[in-house]
């Protein structure tokens, strides 16, 4: 019997590989969802693509899934990571959810000069958002969510070949001219209120560092994440 459930695991998937479940995923599977013995779900692990596998084992506390059939190989994103101000909890786990669809390998909050103390983050309620972004859009990978570090740390110690877009609103008007260059590439979004002047005095002077419009209205910075993510895929992602 099948079912178009899928779900993240961290277990390695293969033929005839059993996979143990903990007490929430078996929560979910058979009280959430209601699956039972013999039903086939879909398994992901970020590593070996997209597996079929049989309940065959069904508990309150636990169960055993048993991979039968690769469905899909794994399908990595591009290399590009997302940096963003953390704003209000469900429109940052918004940008998360967002992030994962839209193909970003690696998701970083961080904090700038404008960012609200209020905006605080739970590294790993964002990771589950993230792995539930990946088990309902088809995803084969979940990309790391990091924890909130300071914007001027990160960029202290940036790899010299990743090149960072970022959005600035005192370009309006101006084209969009990016290198069209593959390989590492970031985006950066400031918070609401935009960058300080001694930030984007700061971006401006980085040799990597490339700004660009994100047009004429000021986009709240989740529409904003989405934009850029639209932008940077539109001229240097795996949409083609």
């Amino acid at each position: 019997m099948a079912s178009k459930v899928r779900l993240y695991v961290d277990h390695p998937l293969g033929e005839e590989q059993s996979v143990p479940l903990d007490r929430d995923q078996a929560h979910y599977l058979f009280g959430v969802m209601r699956l039972s013995e013999g039903t086939v779900l879909s398994l992901i692990n970020s590593r070996d693509g997209e597996w079929d596998a049989t309940i065959v084992k069904a508990g309150k506390k636990g169960g055993i899934l048993l991979c039968t059939t690769q469905t899909r190989p794994l399908q990595l994103p591009p290399d590009l990571w997302l940096m963003f101000a953390p704003i209000r909890k469900e429109r940052t786990a918004f940008i998360v959810e967002k992030a994962v669809e839209m193909g970003a390998a690696r998701i970083l909050p961080v904090q700038t000069n404008y960012t609200q103390s209020a905006n605080r983050i739970r590294q790993d309620k964002l990771q589950a958002h993230a792995v539930e972004a990946a088990e309902q859009c088809g995803g084969t990978f979940v990309p790391a969510v990091a924890d909130l570090a300071k914007l001027d740390r990160l960029l202290a110690d940036w790899p010299t070949d990743r090149k960072l877009m970022f959005c600035d609103e005192t370009k309006i008007g101006e084209p969009i001219d990016l290198p069209q260059e593959k390989g590492p590439w970031a985006i950066l979004i400031g918070p609401e209120g935009g960058f300080s002047p001694e930030e984007r005095e700061m971006l401006l002077a980085l040799p990597f560092a490339h700004p660009i419009s994100l047009g004429p209205r000021i986009l709240r910075a989740d529409t904003a994440a989405v934009a850029a993510l639209t932008v940077w895929q539109q001229a240097l992602g795996d949409w083609e």
